[in-house]
């Protein structure tokens, strides 16, 4: 052994930790991670509707164990629009029995959305539903007094996110709507009408079967102008809904709010199978700042698939040069009907050429949104 292999004790180091002070973790002893459970045992939900932060959800849709319970979205969630019709996963106590809650951790994929904007020029958009396949556009033949512009935006609304629009049209007691109804000729649109004689009728004549049939099997948003009798005809399709109903100011001849919010309810049909009717507040405008004019065109087919002759940024309006569509109507070679379809394209388009041209600041200012009455 050499010498140099001796320890020599006096040249040993000695260590005081006394001294040292450890910072304590305020939040938790062991960090955050940014690692998730899987929560392999979510379970899916429909959201039927949402009251100060609370979200009512329906588990195990059509399944044995069906049932309604209360949920709460997760942290992770707090930036993303959750709103009726959504199929969230949803974790902890789902039993539904009273004081319970339960917890949304994430939103499956959404077949569509529907949505709109403050005015025209705002392109932050508003989520009002998703996973509809259907819109129901109400309106009144009078009082108030129906709107062709503000039944447009709702139609392009529905063309963008894919969904087909059906419209129905009260009150014909008061007015005939054939004229109104004229606007529409050239679109692939269902209407139901109530009976001329239907004063006296607390639901106005309406052909409920029809409606109810049209319902069976979708997922279906009702929207309207305030005062047209669309929480009437809630009611009336879904009798324990009791959605509050309201009157038209003889003054202003406008409707009062009376749908505060947005909720989904079960259509059960007589003859059985059932739906899902979506009411919403009443509104009085409608922006499309987020709305891509191509998905008009794709919804009429015939004439998208004559757009691919036109020059390249046409606009398919009236004073368009060398416009395909154009000359194909007035040819007669999409028959007597394409002069219509024709005309109810241009009038879906014309909303965005002003929107594109860029409005006045006084436009702006009044809301371009406004239902063009």
């Amino acid at each position: 052994m050499s010498w140099l292999d001796d320890p020599d004790e006096d040249d040993e180091p000695e260590f005081d930790e006394a001294s040292v002070r450890v910072r304590p973790n305020p939040k938790a002893n062991r960090p955050r991670t940014k690692r998730r459970p899987a929560h392999a045992d979510a379970r899916i939900a429909r959201v039927l509707g949402v009251d100060r932060g609370r979200y009512t959800v329906l588990v195990d849709e059509d399944g044995p164990d069906e049932h309604t319970t209360s949920a709460v979205r997760a942290r992770e969630l707090r930036k993303m629009p959750i709103v009726t019709g959504d199929r969230a996963r949803v974790v902890g106590d789902t039993s539904g029995d009273q004081g319970t809650l339960s917890r949304m951790i994430g939103i499956e994929e959404r077949t569509s959305l529907l949505r709109r904007s403050a005015d025209d020029t705002d392109q932050v958009e508003r989520v009002i539903v998703a996973n509809a396949d259907q819109m129901l556009v109400v309106i009144a033949a009078a009082d108030p007094e129906p709107r062709a512009r503000l039944v447009d935006r709702y139609l392009v609304a529905a063309l963008d996110a894919g969904i087909r629009p059906l419209l129905v049209v009260t009150k014909t007691d008061l007015a005939d709507p054939s004229e109104f109804l004229e606007h529409f000729v050239g679109l692939d649109l269902e209407v139901f009408t109530s009976s001329i004689d239907s004063a006296d009728d607390p639901v106005g004549g309406m052909p409920l079967e029809r409606i109810g049939a049209a319902l069976v099997g979708h997922s279906t948003v009702f929207v309207g102008h305030s005062g047209v009798g669309k929480s009437t005809l809630v009611n009336a399709l879904v009798p324990a809904a009791k959605r509050a109903t309201g009157h038209v100011n003889e003054v202003t001849g406008r409707g009062r709010h009376t749908s505060s919010s947005t909720v989904s309810l079960r259509y059960d049909a007589p003859g059985g199978g059932h739906g899902w009717v979506i009411d919403t507040p009443g509104v009085r405008s409608f922006g499309l700042g987020h709305v891509d004019t191509a998905n008009i065109l794709r919804a009429f087919t015939d004439l998208d698939e004559l757009a691919k002759e036109c020059p390249r940024g046409c606009t398919h309006l009236p004073d368009a040069p060398d416009c395909a569509i154009v000359e194909a109507v007035e040819e007669g070679r999409l028959g007597p009907g394409g002069a219509a379809r024709l005309d109810s394209l241009q009038r879906l388009l014309e909303t965005f050429a002003k929107r594109d041209a860029g409005p006045s600041r006084d436009a702006r200012d009044a809301g371009a949104a406004r239902d063009g009455a």
